[in-house]
């Protein structure tokens, strides 16, 4: 870890609800004080941060008078714009003593996977963190939709780690790290890799399906390590954790960053993005010489390794990829329909292009866009 934090000039800190409110339900102005004091630290030794905050939705639900979180879409909005810019404030009145400013920051997932949004987006945080401003991040609910939402905070934070080309992810709640037991075990103190046996600890396998808990946090983990940035998941109730997270005293999980090129950064397009994060519409199952292809050798998924194919969906689907032993080693974005897939699989490619002559190729997932889990290297 120590590595790691002797190179570290960027850090964004992903803060859950549970930990900005009290036993009440209300904001825990106290922590977030506490909170402030640290991150005034941090700044104080020539550090930049960015915050990922939530609580909109529970401000403005105090805001409003209500005492029980809506379940109506709209109504969650509504509390989420009302919220916003009390949280904003809140976190204002926090850094007001330490003489640090904020910058709220809504964003939507068009936001980031659009190339020309991005480069006016990533320009605009260079400038706010050169000035030693505190930018306050979430997600705009009010204008977010199904195809370009982020979901969870966990994931938006990777996102972010990744766009403010930071050396290291700080993801703080009320749990102390990666316990080796799910029930209540041993703190795991170090992660080398990702493997599916880690993934059983957060929950299961990590998919874009899961919300909350340890596999957002793992998933995140997953993404922000694959391009160079460590991660760091640890309780939120320690007065001084980020202090001794740069100290390399602090208690909770270090995920280890992999090798990061800038051909690796330029990989996590738009479509890599979209593939991580969006809904899976089907799987397909794939024989071992396929996996092998996709995990180890960087290759496009073509249609004869496809074994079974589950789910309707239409072309540029995210489908769920897995191996003979049902692990899933990948994600991506489909060349085909299913209807189409399922006339033209388990046949050989020359035969294939044979009797579909209008077909160029029988790439049924191309490499571009591909998101590897296990391999030797995602993105």
């Amino acid at each position: 870890m120590h590595a790691t934090l002797e190179r570290t000039r960027r850090i964004v800190i992903k803060l859950g609800t549970n930990i900005l409110r009290d036993s009440s339900g209300k904001t825990d102005t106290i922590r977030i004080d506490q909170l402030c004091q640290q991150i005034a630290g941090l700044i104080a030794r020539g550090l930049q941060v960015v915050v990922v905050s939530s609580g909109a939705v529970g401000l403005g639900m105090g805001r409003l008078g209500w005492a029980k979180r809506p379940s109506q879409l709209p109504q969650l909005q509504m509390c989420a714009s009302v919220g916003q810019s009390i949280l904003t404030e809140t976190w204002q009145q926090g850094f007001r003593p330490h003489g640090i400013h904020v910058a709220q920051v809504l964003l939507t997932g068009s936001d980031i996977l659009q190339p020309s949004h991005n480069r006016i987006f990533g320009a605009f945080l260079d400038e706010v963190l050169a000035n030693g401003i505190v930018p306050i991040v979430n997600e705009n609910d009010c204008v977010s939709t199904d195809g370009f939402k982020l979901g969870d905070n966990d994931s938006l934070s990777a996102l972010m780690a990744f766009r403010t080309r930071a050396e290291l992810l700080v993801i703080l709640s009320t749990i102390p790290g990666l316990l080796d037991n799910p029930k209540g075990g041993n703190l795991i103190r170090r992660v080398e890799s990702i493997t599916p046996e880690i993934e059983a600890l957060a929950g299961g396998s990590v998919t874009s399906t899961s919300v909350g808990g340890m596999i957002t946090k793992i998933r995140a983990a997953r993404l922000a390590t694959a391009f160079g940035c460590g991660v760091f998941i640890g309780s939120g109730y320690d007065a001084r954790i980020l202090a001794e997270i740069m100290d390399g005293t602090a208690e909770g999980t270090f995920f280890v960053p992999q090798k990061s090129t800038g051909k690796t950064r330029k990989r996590l397009s738009s479509k890599r993005w979209r593939t991580y994060f969006g809904e899976a519409s089907g799987t397909l199952y794939v024989d071992a010489g396929a996996a092998r292809a996709i995990s180890q050798e960087n290759r496009s998924l073509l249609v004869p390794g496809i074994t079974r194919c589950e789910g309707n969906f239409e072309k540029s689907a995210v489908l769920d990829i897995r191996d003979p032993d049902n692990r899933l080693i990948a994600r991506g974005l489909s060349e085909f329909d299913s209807e189409r897939l399922r006339g033209i699989f388990g046949k050989k490619s020359s035969a294939i292009l044979v009797e579909h002559p209008e077909l160029k190729r029988t790439e049924a997932v191309h490499r571009d866009s591909l998101v590897v889990f296990g391999g030797k290297e995602v993105g």
